[in-house]
């Protein structure tokens, strides 16, 4: 049963058919004046549905609290790893425990720059060399393409409160501030809905609530590592009555006159029907892939290889997943913290992507990093403060992998690509980012705008990693 929105402890996680479409398009008819925007959309969830055949999923593994991306993808050519460890030197990975996970792209940096994967990240270290993994440069929130000079004299819009955890966790999610109502994989999912047998199946999340699975007609599921969560009172006598847990049924499901009665009710039935049909469709799902034990983060990717196991019984076409693992805000004890997370991450990722090939649609399936933010380069004591930019990974039968997409920034601190304490100007819009695995789902370039409204602004839309 979907659980709504709930604020989260502070560990830098965040506080159909023709007649569906006329339904909807009444309901809509009362936003007054945004209603011919949201009334295309819907519009183009009845055309997007047509399209989607065949199966894909894009599962967004969200990082809280912003990783450390200095220490996380790290320079192993000797010139940018002295470079770095010169203004980071109390967190200082050595050359020689770095040699086994260099990696090697299909074409090799400009001014032989070379980076290797962190301690921990030993697992995702063939699937990049196999071509099943990419990493993206420098990816951050922005607004529209900025430089250095622009970001001095703020004469370009910027994010909304740059370096907070709250707010560029909606950016990166929504495009938009804290607050935000539908994030752009919900959004997705509002094009795609439709196909699906069971629109409730669009969009799921398996670590509470994200404005990222949010939609203006979709709302996000939400299961836990476990599952679907159930109604336990009206699964055994409730108070040691079976006449309580009918009262319950009752009360949940029966018929009102008031309208937000009725709707309660409407909301409630379809949580129990979704519920018992999504029960009923894990029960035939067994995977032989091995999860680690111990690995929040891989129980729950454990989850969403289960959910697409099951994905012909849900009548699901196309679907969003979200994941999230915490405690990156490490701005002491990197050294001691950071690993044990990035171990955690390899992990997952890598036993996911095995899970996916298991079932048969490893090139159906793409996963991919994200986090509020990266970090300085500049350390702070033993850790590092609130940053912009950073670096990802996409994973998938579909990346075009092996290989490096955008550029490498300056190692320096003051330098060309800092606005502060080694905190990158990010090079890569998340937007650009959003907009490459959009287009792989099969939202098309016109349909794009709706999903990222501020894709207009980048000449370059797709950065060219999946296939």
């Amino acid at each position: 049963m979907p659980t709504f929105p709930h604020p989260w402890p502070h560990d830098g996680r965040p506080n159909a058919s023709r007649r569906s479409f006329l339904q909807r398009a009444g309901l809509l008819s009362i936003v007054g004046s945004a209603a011919p925007w949201a009334l295309s959309l819907s519009a183009m969830a009845e055309a997007a549905a047509a399209t989607a055949q065949d199966y894909k999923a894009l599962v967004c593994v969200f990082l809280y609290g912003g990783n450390d991306y200095a220490n996380t993808l790290v320079p192993y050519d000797l010139a940018s790893h002295n470079a770095q460890y010169a203004l980071r030197s109390n967190l200082r990975i050595e050359r020689d425990a770095l040699a086994p996970l260099l990696l090697t792209p299909r074409q090799g940096l400009d001014g032989g720059r070379q980076y290797a994967l962190a301690p921990g990240l030993e697992p995702l270290v063939p699937l990049f060399h196999g071509g099943q993994m990419a990493v993206l440069l420098n990816v951050g929130t922005l607004v529209q393409p900025t430089t250095l000079a622009q970001y001095q004299a703020r004469s370009v819009p910027l994010p909304p409160k740059l370096f907070s955890h709250n707010d560029q966790q909606s950016y990166w999610q929504a495009a938009s501030p804290e607050g935000a109502t539908s994030g752009w994989g919900g959004r997705m999912g509002d094009l795609f809905a439709a196909a699906n047998g069971n629109a409730t199946f669009t969009s799921i999340g398996v670590s509470g609530n994200a404005v990222y699975l949010s939609g203006q007609n979709t709302a996000q599921y939400q299961v836990t590592s476990s599952g679907p969560v159930a109604v336990n009172a009206l699964r055994r006598p409730l108070l040691g009555s079976t006449t309580g847990a009918a009262v319950l049924q009752a009360l949940m499901t029966g018929p009102r006159s008031h309208v937000l009665e009725n709707e309660y009710v409407r909301v409630c039935q379809r949580s129990l029907d979704a519920n018992a049909q999504l029960s009923a469709a894990l029960a035939n799902v067994n995977l032989a892939t091995a999860f680690p034990a111990g690995n929040s983060l891989a129980d729950q990717l454990k989850m969403v290889a289960r959910l697409i196991a099951a994905h012909s019984a849900l009548g699901a076409k196309r679907q969003v997943f979200f994941v999230s693992l915490g405690g990156f805000d490490n701005h002491d004890s990197l050294l001691k913290v950071h690993p044990g997370l990035l171990a955690q991450v390899g992990s997952a990722m890598a036993a996911f992507y095995q899970a996916t090939q298991e079932l048969g649609v490893a090139g159906q399936v793409t996963s991919f990093t994200a986090s509020d933010f990266g970090r300085t380069l500049v350390s702070n004591s033993d850790g590092s403060d609130h940053g912009w930019g950073s670096m990802h990974f996409v994973l998938g039968g579909a990346v075009q992998g092996a290989q490096f997409y955008g550029k490498p920034p300056v190692i320096a601190s003051g330098g060309p690509d800092d606005v502060g304490q080694g905190r990158l100007l990010p090079a890569l819009a998340v937007d650009q980012y959003a907009a490459t695995l959009a287009s792989w789902l099969g939202v098309s370039a016109s349909d794009q705008a709706l999903v990222l409204p501020h894709l207009g602004h980048y000449s370059q839309r797709n950065l060219g990693f999946m296939a």
